[in-house]
């Protein structure tokens, strides 16, 4: 693998930030408590969301913000994730940052996720302590909690790219696959305690009536619980900076010719060759055609480059994208209407009652147990990620994820024509399955495709990186972006459906053909690698 230079048996390597940045390096395994520190990021993502969950509704409500304004709180969001995730993808791809190229954009979306949670819980306070003109109070008031949210919403669904990529990055396969297991794992049992968060009583505890108010003490817990788990992540697994001139070998070998780091373990960022027993990676200059001079790596893609490089991704991609689109239509659809349906369907109550009415009081009975419901989601979905791993081995990954959408789809269909309260209840466990489903399987067989890529890469032209057009960051991203899409179809689409149908019970009804129509994608287009 290595060029021998006449008598002095010197080496030549390449960057990765050269020809391709994403090339092939087997990265040393990662200890449990290393991977369990990187999956904190999605428990606090995840808590923060259950948050919003439980308290977006009231807090717009509370300010009075205009029914015309409600779509475009939503859509505003996902459109621009769809459109600029990709985007952000490939420059995190070719970040030369001193401390990697994922952090820098985790800990940026964090502080903005901590922004957006403060406008949103707090503008309303805030804006009445400041402003004593009532009109522009209300214009404030409604200005600041939809930026807060908006910006919330698009920070917390844009972080789950960068994080996905980190681990990508520095781990070994075997690790990805744990990785993607304990960010399930840990995504269930973070939505879980922020459901069970704003299920209590906070103004009759003391710590309410300190704070003032129910939104203010959610954002002291979401605030807190955040920056802990966001410092967690970044600390995690070290990065290392991408670097595109070719170093100057003679001053980075030690006494054996190996340039190990300094902790001893091998960087992503650049490839260095490791005489340790049996580990060695390199990656050799096929002669003096190769070299580059400093500043001459590959640069960000542009805009155009990067679209051209998504229309043209290899087909197994695009199935993969196409059946992520599909799973989370039909996971959205139901979980943004669970609740409501549970008020209206299945306790028969009325949102648009008296407040002092019977119909109205049974709409909030089923509001507060149809959060418990999707709190039992998330615990489920964390158990189901724990035995994810011994299942792969019997039913593989085609198996977990066909079985993730049969079982949504059976649930959700099953709720849809027998409304009632305790089989629903145990039926949202099948919610937790599909959640798990979709955090871990999609991301398994981008590792897959990456690492066969790798493979045919290697035995086609052994040291020598082919010119690609996309990395990591920009699959993870793509994959991403899907979410965002499915919002956009959820949120333009179910309330013209709801309107149609005069009942929410189409919303259900909806989401199980859905799935139905991803089990058979999944099974038949979907490419899996034994």
């Amino acid at each position: 693998m290595s060029v021998s230079n006449g008598q002095n048996d010197t080496h030549t390597y390449q960057s990765l930030a050269e020809n391709c940045p994403f090339g092939s390096v087997e990265q040393p395994r990662r200890s449990t408590g290393r991977l369990v520190m990187h999956s904190m990021a999605m428990f606090g993502r995840e808590f923060c969301y259950a948050v919003e969950a439980a308290y977006v509704t009231p807090v717009l409500l509370s300010v009075g913000l205009p029914k015309s304004l409600y779509s475009i709180v939503w859509l505003l969001s996902p459109i621009l994730g769809f459109l600029l995730q990709p985007v952000v993808g490939s420059v995190s791809d070719h970040c030369r940052a001193r401390w990697g190229r994922r952090r820098p954009y985790i800990l940026t979306l964090g502080i903005m996720m901590l922004l957006g949670m403060a406008l949103y819980l707090n503008g309303d306070a805030a804006v009445s302590a400041l402003v004593a003109n009532p009109r522009k109070k209300q214009v404030w008031a409604v200005s600041l909690t939809m930026i807060g949210v908006v910006l919330f919403d698009f920070s917390a669904d844009f972080i789950d790219g960068p994080i996905k990529a980190y681990l990508f990055d520095v781990c070994s396969h075997q690790d990805k696959e744990k990785g993607l297991h304990y960010h399930a794992l840990f995504t269930g049992i973070g939505g879980a305690l922020g459901y069970l968060l704003g299920a209590i009583d906070w103004m009759h505890l003391e710590l309410g009536r300190l704070l003032g108010t129910e939104f203010q003490v959610m954002f002291f817990f979401s605030a807190l619980v955040l920056t802990l788990c966001i410092i967690t992540h970044l600390c995690s697994i070290p990065e290392a900076q991408l670097r595109d001139a070719i170093e100057d070998t003679s001053s980075q070998q030690g006494p054996q010719g190996s340039s190990p780091s300094a902790d001893g373990m091998q960087e992503y960022g650049s490839i260095e060759k490791v005489k340790n027993g049996d580990a060695y990676s390199e990656l050799a200059v096929q002669g003096g055609k190769n070299k580059k001079t400093p500043g001459q790596g590959q640069k960000a893609m542009s805009v155009k480059s990067l679209l051209r490089a998504l229309v043209s991704m290899p087909s197994h991609y695009r199935c993969l994208c196409i059946s992520h689109l599909i799973g989370w239509t039909a996971f959205l659809s139901n979980m943004l209407f669970f609740t409501d349906f549970m008020g209206q369907i299945v306790y028969h109550g009325n949102p648009y009652s008296a407040h002092n009415s019977t119909e109205f009081l049974a709409y909030e009975r089923g509001i507060e147990v149809g959060c418990w419901g999707l709190c039992l989601n998330s615990v489920f979905s964390s158990i189901y990620s724990y035995f994810q791993k011994a299942m792969v081995s019997y039913i593989g990954l085609k198996g977990l994820y066909f079985m993730g959408y049969l079982l949504f789809g059976l649930g959700t269909g099953f709720i849809g024509l027998f409304p009632n309260v305790y089989s629903t209840l145990v039926l949202c466990s099948m919610f937790g399955v599909m959640s798990s489903t979709l955090y871990t399987v999609p991301f398994n067989l981008i590792a897959e495709y990456h690492r066969e890529e790798e493979k045919e890469m290697q035995q086609e032209a052994p040291g020598v990186p082919s010119n690609c057009g996309r990395g990591k960051g920009v699959d993870c991203a793509a994959l991403t972006c899907m979410v965002q899409l499915a919002q956009i179809l959820v949120g333009g689409g179910l309330g013209f459906l709801v309107n149609m149908a005069g009942s929410v019970v189409v919303v259900v009804i909806t989401a199980s053909a859905v799935a139905f129509i991803g089990c058979c994608f999944v099974a038949l287009f979907v490419r899996y690698i034994d």
